[in-house]
């Protein structure tokens, strides 16, 4: 049997399970399997967290971390920023892995489930940065997602930032937000930990 030591990772200062950690096959096992894709770890997690190294939220800022899935995103600013952390999803069932990871980090998140297309613009009132990763995976994804944006701008969130590997409804949104929301939209990568290339969208007030 492999030792449990080695079915962790340690990156950006956050411990993150393996799927075949003991932890992660009971909580598979309580929970089922999550049913958007939200049910392992995502590479893109890195792009988000050395992008948000290199570009840091303010200390405290309240944020809420769109299909958050195992909830690293939220976690890292929690951990890095004391950010006020929700993490939002659809399904779930992927509570338990995030609340699992926020206190394995040390830290605290509130969970919301909650569809894209009902966030409205006074629960985003309430948020000073929306960060979501690997989350525009459909093409139907596209148009909730840039609306949401949308939103967020009018009800004066300081910043939205959206990673993906740079798959096209992602590149769709991306360039949408770029010609309309006046969007940076830039191709990212890391070779440390991990290896991983991909897209980065950030809108902020004009």
């Amino acid at each position: 049997m492999a030792d449990a030591g080695s079915l962790s990772r340690t990156m950006f200062g956050l411990t993150i399970r393996k799927n075949a950690h003991p932890d992660m096959r009971k909580l598979r096992r309580e929970a089922g399997d999550a049913s958007l894709h939200g049910n392992k770890f995502w590479k893109s997690s890195c792009l988000t967290m050395d992008y948000l190294k290199k570009h840091p939220l303010p200390p405290a800022a309240r944020v809420l971390d769109l299909g958050c899935g195992w909830g690293l995103g939220g976690i890292f600013c929690a951990k890095q920023f004391d950010a006020k952390v929700t993490s939002l999803d659809a399904d779930p069932s992927v509570f338990p892995f995030a609340e699992y990871h926020a206190e394995l980090n040390d830290v605290e998140i509130q969970t919301w489930r909650c569809r894209y297309e009902r966030v409205t613009e006074q629960d985003l009132a309430g948020f000073d940065a929306v960060i979501g990763t690997d989350i525009c995976f459909w093409d139907k994804l596209e148009s909730p997602l840039y609306n949401l944006t949308r939103r967020a701008m009018r009800a004066g969130v300081g910043r939205v930032l959206l990673v993906d590997p740079g798959r096209p409804p992602f590149r769709r949104l991306a360039e949408r937000a770029q010609e309309k929301l006046d969007a940076d939209y830039r191709e990212w990568q890391t070779q440390r930990p991990l290896k991983a290339a991909g897209c980065i969208m950030r809108v902020e007030p004009s």
